[in-house]
């Protein structure tokens, strides 16, 4: 029996919450010849007959895509002779870009393998159909992920085990009626997606982070790490290039908020954004980007490459993990190291997570004036908090003076995004580092986000306001012929209700 299936039946075997009745999930679903089977994810996630209302509730998210579901055994079996022959017949032949002509040959291969078959085992046209779309995307593509892949309304992609998969749509989480056949499906898609980035994913290094095309960030852990089988997930890069314009109008920040960043990188002042997982840092730091000059050469130094920027003179440099033997691991840090030698003008530093905090500092404080990262944090006092124990992991015993003034030197700005209640990304607070005083980094909040309320459908909404002190770097501002208006940084009365956002 497979591990997954194994799983599947302690899954069906614990109650879905705490007040269900142990009865209504013990046994496994029938099959319409009344054969046991296990159930797939649209069946289990359906309360049976004498079950609660919170077995109820706990099927309220399912929702199914434009896309194939769980195929019927017969189909399933069709499809797997299929494939093989496809391999068999035409493995040397197949030409991935030709989209059109992999589509003709799998409905071709299709019609004779019905055609060959018993009358009792005909299906109809529309399965026939919805067979060959299941191919087409598991030759060229991402099998059943295709679907959520194409929706723009998805941001996530969560795939806990093959029959299983979840996707966030506008801020919520949502069960899909989607699954793999098997994990020899999902463990193929897998291969496919990390060995197009050179990189691996096996039992002795089960954990992997690669990208799709798009820049689509992709994590995967198989077992032994996964208990219950392979898991994957990813957050998908948006098609349309988010701009100043776009954040504002949908409530991320406030214009005045982004003048003011583009004179701070204009004017070559140093940045870091902070936020928890998934709150949009690299999101933001791809708008920043964008205000970066044109003659400017930049240098991006990234964990899996997935900063997008739009000038020409643009070098990304991309970590690469050790190989079998254990040999050839380049790190960030050696990226950043290197990044120096390169001539850059700026240095953008996808995320900082260790002992390259400290190059990146003294990479700052060395002439590359205007540099960019991200780093996680909850607030920008818990940023310095944080750099100054990263720095202690590049394994240099400096005093804590020291480290902290490294930071009050290099950093000049920290911007700090959240993902609120609801799902919605925001700038929530932009603050200036002006140095030290009495051993502590100073902090000057110019803007921040005031949540006002909860709406009844879960949102957080408020409005963004200046906080009513001045920026600190107004003479740095004038000598680089930038000059935000002093009107920028007064306060802003809380708006009616129905103007939150």
């Amino acid at each position: 029996m497979k591990l997954s299936e194994r799983f599947d039946r302690r899954y069906q075997q614990a109650p879905a919450v705490t007040t269900a009745p142990p009865e209504a999930v013990t046994e496994p679903a029938a099959d319409q010849d009344g054969n046991s089977s296990i159930a797939p994810v649209e069946r289990r996630a359906v309360a049976r007959e004498g079950g609660t209302t919170q077995l109820k509730a706990v099927a309220s998210p399912l929702h199914t895509l434009d896309g194939p579901g769980v195929l019927s055994p017969s189909l399933a079996a069709a499809k797997a002779e299929i494939h093989g022959d496809l391999l068999r017949r035409h493995a040397a032949a197949i030409d991935i870009s030709n989209r059109a002509g992999i589509r003709r040959l799998l409905t071709q291969l299709t019609e004779e393998h019905f055609r060959n078959k018993p009358p009792a085992a005909l299906v109809t046209a529309e399965d026939r159909e919805r067979l060959v779309e299941i191919l087409f995307d598991e030759v060229i593509g991402l099998g059943p992920l295709e679907a959520p892949l194409r929706d723009p309304e998805i941001t996530e992609i969560m795939v806990n085990r093959p029959e299983q998969i979840f996707v966030e749509r506008r801020g919520r989480i949502e069960l899909t009626n989607l699954a793999f056949e098997d994990e020899a499906s999902l463990r193929r898609v897998i291969d496919r997606i990390v060995s197009t980035i050179g990189r691996r994913v096996d039992e002795s290094e089960p954990m992997c982070d690669a990208r799709l095309k798009d820049g689509s960030r992709v994590n995967v852990v198989i077992p032994p790490v996964a208990i219950y089988g392979p898991c994957l997930t990813i957050r998908k890069f948006g098609r349309e290039v988010l701009t100043p314009d776009r954040i504002v109008s949908t409530g991320g920040s406030s214009q005045a908020i982004l003048d003011y960043l583009d004179a701070a990188v204009k004017s070559r002042l140093n940045i870091i954004v902070s936020g928890g997982t998934g709150s949009g840092k690299t999101t933001l730091l791809n708008v920043l980007s964008g205000f970066i000059p044109g003659t400017e050469r930049i240098v991006t130094c990234e964990d899996a490459a997935e900063l997008r920027l739009r000038q020409v003179h643009v070098i990304s440099l991309e970590s690469k993990p050790a190989n079998v033997e254990g040999r050839g691991q380049i790190t960030i840090r050696d990226l950043v190291r290197n990044a120096l030698r390169m001539r850059p003008d700026r240095i953008i530093v996808g995320e900082v997570r260790g002992g390259e905090a400290l190059d990146m500092l003294q990479a700052m404080n060395t002439g590359h004036d205007g540099s960019m990262s991200t780093v996680h944090a909850n607030n920008p006092r818990d940023v310095i908090n944080r750099l100054e124990t990263l720095v202690l992991l590049a394994g240099t015993e400096l005093p804590s003076r020291a480290i902290r003034s490294q930071i009050a030197s290099a950093i000049n700005v920290v911007v700090q995004t959240e993902r609120l209640r609801g799902g919605a990304r925001k700038i929530v607070s932009v603050a200036e580092v002006f140095g030290l005083r009495d051993g502590e980094i100073g902090l000057n909040e110019l803007f921040a986000f005031r949540q006002v309320e909860v709406t009844p459908d879960g949102r957080a909404v408020g409005y963004h306001t200046a906080t009513g002190t001045g920026t600190t770097f107004a003479n740095h501002f004038k000598a680089n012929g930038v000059t935000p208006p002093e009107s920028m940084f007064e306060p802003a009365a809380q708006p009616p209700t129905e103007q939150l956002y």
